[in-house]
């Protein structure tokens, strides 16, 4: 298969309502990532926006699919880097499986285009995000701030 692809697979100690609530709420969001949060309603078909602290948005996306608290899909683009945006939309899939006392969260971030220097981007960006979730789910505290990347 031609494109690019970025794999994420973590194991959060909570239940999988707890772990989409967690990514779906724009206030609980701001605290594991960075101070950015989501703006949508969260139905299918809705943009999606997901913003800077400040207000400017970062990057949109569409909802492509919910099945809440299993799978979410959306459609995805950066907006904030001409580099970035110019290479069009990518593909975000988020996968919740219960496993013990604990679930299995699967990002799955790709992209028609070979190289992508988005999905490059977001390879590095991913980790910090979610082991800030992981950390803050199991512990109550972030493991990393905006200062420390």
């Amino acid at each position: 298969m031609a494109g690019s692809t970025f794999v994420y697979v973590t194991f959060i100690r909570t239940s999988p309502e707890d772990l989409w609530s967690a990514l779906t709420n724009p206030e609980f969001m701001r605290k594991y990532w960075f101070g950015v949060y989501a703006e949508t309603d969260w139905k299918v078909g809705s943009q999606w926006k997901l913003k800077f602290p400040d207000g400017r948005i970062a990057d949109t996306e569409e909802v492509v699919e919910i099945d809440s608290p299993k799978r979410l899909v959306l459609q995805w683009r950066n907006e904030f880097k001409p580099e970035l945006k110019a290479e069009g939309y990518s593909r975000c899939v988020f996968e919740i499986e219960p496993v013990g006392d604990a679930v299995r969260l699967t990002i799955t971030h790709s992209m028609e285009r070979d190289n992508a220097k988005f999905i490059d981007a977001v390879s590095g960006g991913w980790p910090c995000i979610l082991s800030n979730l992981k950390s803050l789910l199991e512990t109550g505290a972030v493991v990393l701030t905006a200062g420390d990347i």
